[in-house]
């Protein structure tokens, strides 16, 4: 029989199993719960105990749950105002807008919403990378990658002086690039140029970025491989190749002039050598046989007859230690024997006297004996 039918015992039972009286409750009370809820929180804040009313325990709950709430407002802000700081980093603090101070590392702390904080790494480098074409000196255009490295140097001026500094650098770079390539041949740019360009457009683009004041330094510009657009790069190519058989033919005929030319300086230089020592000799002989004759002709006043025949045996031993033919002469009114010696003539073809000096020997020697005395008297007693 259900609890609620006629005639059953509905005083007794309940639909929760509990009877009047019995050990078991019924379901809580939803009430009695936040009223039990609300006198703890009333005795933790300074509520008391009071239970005059509803309106007493209403009032005293307002109260409690404000003050709940402001603690943890209260919480929520000492945890978003407390900070730390790391070694690499620094922190830029703004009071009603204006600059108030710069944090180094550490533990801080900064009054929200009064106070506003910028933190940023310091000493981490940064790299931007940008690639575009370009026209160079000479009105041709290429395409030039490259890779700009920086870092943060004044914290307060990256913050405060320019909008969005990264943004400013750039625009800075793309200003400074195109400058330097405009002003550099495309020669330069493709080959060894490179490094030229990348420390030009860096002192010039760290100078914008000092005029603007973003407190940025740039530590580094590297220029990667420029190369011309992909519609002319054949053409560039064979230009390019074209250039270098240019190039290694100048090299070649470089190579062969610096070969040939030293040598006939060499041989010219060696031409003048023997020029000037054949000069000399003769210079010298001469004037030895002058201050010979000099000296002869001062002897020869002195003793005419032993100098004369002194110079006449000087000669004779002079001319016949030079021939292969002996002349023997008998005495007087005898005709002269002629003696040709075979061994001593096949000697002398290889040990035979240059024909200059021969004749300069003999011509002497015939000189003297036309001039000598005793010659002259032999041929007139011949002749006789």
């Amino acid at each position: 029989m259900a609890w609620n039918e006629p005639g059953g015992n509905s005083n007794n039972q309940d639909p929760w199993g509990g009877r009047k009286g019995g050990g078991r409750q019924g379901p809580p009370d939803l009430d009695e719960a936040f009223r039990k809820l609300q006198e703890s929180l009333n005795g933790l804040f300074g509520g008391g105990n009071k239970r005059g009313g509803d309106n007493g325990v209403r009032s005293g709950g307002g109260f409690g749950l404000l003050f709940v709430g402001l603690g943890l407002l209260a919480v929520i802000w000492l945890y978003s105002a407390i900070y730390v700081v790391d070694e690499q980093e620094q922190a830029v603090v703004l009071r009603f807008g204006k600059y108030y101070e710069t944090v180094g590392p550490g533990l801080n702390i900064y009054f929200p919403p009064i106070d506003r904080k910028f933190q940023e790494n310091v000493t981490r480098e940064r790299a931007y990378s940008k690639q575009g074409q370009m026209l160079t000196e000479d009105e041709n255009i290429i395409e030039v990658p490259l890779t700009v490295q920086y870092k943060i140097s004044n914290l307060q001026d990256f913050v405060l002086n320019v909008d969005q500094p990264e943004m400013s650098l750039q625009h800075a770079t793309d200003s400074a690039v195109r400058h330097v390539v405009g002003s550099t041949e495309m020669d330069q740019v493709l080959t060894e140029g490179r490094e030229l360009m990348a420390s030009e457009v860096r002192e010039r683009l760290q100078r914008f970025l000092d005029t603007y004041r973003t407190g940025i330094n740039v530590t580094q510009v590297n220029i990667q491989s420029a190369a011309a657009p992909r519609e002319v790069q054949e053409a560039f190519d064979d230009v390019i190749r074209a250039r270098e058989d240019e190039q290694r033919e100048k090299n070649q005929a470089e190579t062969y002039a610096n070969g040939v030319v030293p040598e006939a300086r060499g041989q010219a230089q060696r031409l003048i050598e023997d020029a000037n020592g054949y000069r000399d000799e003769v210079v010298s002989r001469a004037q030895g046989e002058a201050d010979r004759f000099t000296a002869l002709v001062a002897e020869y006043r002195k003793a005419p007859e032993v100098t004369r025949e002194r110079l006449y045996l000087d000669t004779m031993q002079e001319l016949m230690s030079n021939t292969s033919k002996v002349l023997v002469t008998g005495d007087k009114g005898q005709n002269n024997l002629l003696y040709l010696p075979l061994d001593k003539m096949i000697d002398g073809r290889s040990t035979s006297v240059p024909s200059s000096i021969s004749g300069s020997a003999s011509s002497d020697m015939g000189t003297r004996i036309n001039n000598d005395p005793r010659q002259v008297e032999l041929r007139t007693r011949e002749s006789r």
